[in-house]
Order: structure tokens, then C-alpha cells, then sequence
């Protein structure tokens, strides 16, 4: 009898445990902290006015990594809920990093940066909806899942998010194809005019074409972007990233290519450079272009990991100041930033 009751009690608690690792599985939250150090090598690292009062400091043209001296980045938490068949993110980010991504989405909370449910359909079909980041791009906004912690102009033209309904597809084991209607490009609480932007995504083994064509509030006429994100393993440890990207609305826009080669040391350590060209293009003028330049490392200890970064931008027209105040093309600077993810 004693043997018996101990049997059934093992059994009870084989299941309790197994209850308590799925509902682990479930529900979890993760997320990321980061700050950084930022100082121009080549130019003058304090405020300037314009002629109108506005107060700008020299940087690099691109979104985030962009302030001088001590800063901070974001704290980032995401909340999960995954089921067999359906599912929730909500995505929070509190911080300059966080809140500059969200500032650049029109109508959007200060702290959501993406807020979504789902829905499996079958083994090969995902629905979603709600307000997903963009699927165009190398990078993304959460520092955890970028190499550099500078973000390329690519990235900081492109879009940001998007709020719609989008379909996921599993073609094959190889092939998979996005569909998707949204608002106005990082229109992400409303749409204020009716504008509609229908977006799409070919995969085949980490590579993907992407497209974006819709017409967009206040715009006279519709966008149109394809881009271009893949990469392949040279070696087990070298990897080459590749972005290329086109956009236009009604003869004007932005175009832009970069390598990502990334080299690892060790467990501890990786070098990777971003070399960039990118230019705005404009019916009847000329194309403003530039060539930037970013090397980094990436070295983790544990769950942080530092990442100290030399870059140099340079235009084709004098945008920078040395540092005796004299128009010049090019802007050296460096930074580190230290970046800490949880799980």
C-alpha cells in the first residue's frame, strides 16, 4: 500500500511539474537596459543655435546614439504570451532610445512600441495583428539584436512599425511569404485620411525581398520601397550582412547598400564593421550622398554586453564643423555604450 500511495504521489508531481514548465512556456517577460558615452573626435561636442533659437548638437545624421557625453538609451520590456494557437506582445520601452522610436511613429503611446495578438491557423499560416515593428531592414530598434549600436541611415529613414493585419506563410522548408495592409507608414495608433499601405516579403534561407507601396497621409502621392536584407556564414566564424534599399514618393527619396561583415574571436568577443553609402535622390537636383563608416566590438560578459565603436561620416557637401568651426564634409566620433538583456 505504502509503495503505492508513493507511486501515485511521484506521478501527481510528475504532472505538476510538467504544468508548471508549460505554463513557464507560456508567459514570459524580457527585455534590455542600455546607456552609452558619445564624443565627437573631429568637431565640437558642445550645443549650437540656429538662427531661428533651436538648439542641435554635431552627430551623425541617424537615429539614436546621436547625444553627447554621458546618456542613456532605453529600458525595454516585453511581455509574451505564447499558446498553441494564439498569442500576445506587448512591447514597452521607456527611455530617449525608446521613446525617439516612438516619437517617430505619428499618434503613437509614448511607451508601446509594438502591441499585437496572433493567431496560428494552421501549421503554415500566422496571422497577426495590432502594432508590429517593420519587417524592411538589416536592423531594428532594440540595441540587443543589433551588432552596432549606431543605427545606418537606412534604418533611420526607413519605416519604423506598422499597425495592421499581416499573414505569415510557409511556402516550404525554404520558401516563406509575408502579406500585409496597414496604415501610413509608422501611423500607428490612427489613420487620419483613409491612406492604406500594403506590404509584402519573400524569404528563401535568410535572405528577403521586401516591398512597401501605399499612398501616405500628407503625401501627394503614393510610396513606393523595396529593400533588400540577407547574409550568409563564410566560415564558422565570419558572417557577412548585406542591405540594400530603394524608396520613392512622387520622385523623391532615399537609396542606400551596406556590408555587415562580422567577424567572432572568441566566445567573449566579436568585431564587426557597417559600411554604408546612402544618398537622398530629388527630381532636378542633385543627389545628397554619404559614406559612413562604423567599427565595432562586441564583448560580453554574462548577460552585458560593451560595445565600443569608431565611426566616420562623410558627405559630399560641408554639413559638419571641425573643431575650429569650419565647414568640412566629415565627422569622426566614438562611443561605448554598455547594453544589458534579460530574459
Amino acid at each position: 500500500m505504502k509503495s503505492k500511495i508513493t507511486l501515485a504521489f511521484l506521478a501527481f508531481s510528475m504532472v505538476l511539474f510538467a504544468q508548471e514548465e508549460e505554463t513557464e512556456k507560456k508567459f514570459t517577460i524580457s527585455g534590455s537596459v542600455d546607456a552609452y558615452f558619445r564624443t565627437n573626435l573631429t568637431g565640437p561636442n558642445e550645443a549650437f543655435e540656429d538662427g531661428d533659437g533651436n538648439t542641435f548638437f554635431l552627430n551623425p545624421g541617424t537615429s539614436f546614439a546621436n547625444r553627447s557625453g554621458f546618456s542613456l538609451g532605453m529600458a525595454n520590456a516585453i511581455f509574451k504570451y505564447e499558446g498553441s494557437k494564439v498569442g500576445f506582445v506587448a512591447d514597452l520601452v521607456f527611455g530617449p532610445r525608446g521613446e525617439d522610436a516612438v516619437f517617430l511613429s505619428t499618434g503613437s503611446s509614448n511607451i508601446v512600441n509594438q502591441l499585437y495578438a496572433y493567431w496560428n491557423v494552421s501549421d503554415k499560416i500566422t496571422l497577426t495583428m495590432g502594432n508590429f515593428n517593420t519587417f524592411l531592414g538589416y536592423e531594428v530598434i532594440s540595441p540587443v539584436d543589433n551588432f552596432n549600436y549606431s543605427t545606418s541611415y537606412m534604418f533611420s529613414n526607413g519605416p519604423f512599425s506598422h499597425t495592421g493585419l499581416k499573414a505569415d506563410i510557409a511556402l516550404s522548408d525554404d520558401f516563406s511569404l509575408l502579406l500585409a495592409i496597414m496604415n501610413s507608414t509608422d501611423y500607428t495608433e490612427i489613420n487620419l485620411d483613409g491612406s492604406y499601405t500594403f506590404g509584402a516579403q519573400l524569404g528563401y534561407k535568410d535572405q528577403y525581398l521586401n516591398l512597401i507601396y501605399g499612398n501616405q497621409t500628407g503625401a501627394s502621392d503614393a510610396t513606393f520601397q523595396i529593400d533588400y536584407t540577407g547574409g550568409a556564414n563564410i566560415s564558422n566564424a565570419f558572417f557577412l550582412g548585406v542591405n540594400a534599399t530603394y524608396n520613392d514618393t512622387d520622385g523623391s527619396g532615399f537609396y542606400g547598400a551596406a556590408l555587415y561583415p562580422q567577424y567572432t574571436v572568441s566566445e567573449k568577443l566579436g568585431l564587426g564593421l557597417r559600411g554604408e553609402y546612402f544618398g537622398f535622390h530629388n527630381d532636378g537636383f542633385d543627389d545628397e550622398t554619404v559614406f559612413a563608416a562604423t567599427l565595432s566590438a562586441n564583448y560580453r560578459i554574462e548577460d552585458l554586453t560593451i560595445i565600443p565603436e569608431v565611426r566616420l561620416d562623410s558627405w559630399s557637401s560641408d554639413v559638419y564643423f571641425d573643431n575650429d568651426l569650419m565647414p568640412t564634409k566629415s565627422l569622426a566620433s566614438f562611443l561605448i555604450a554598455a547594453v544589458y538583456k534579460f530574459n
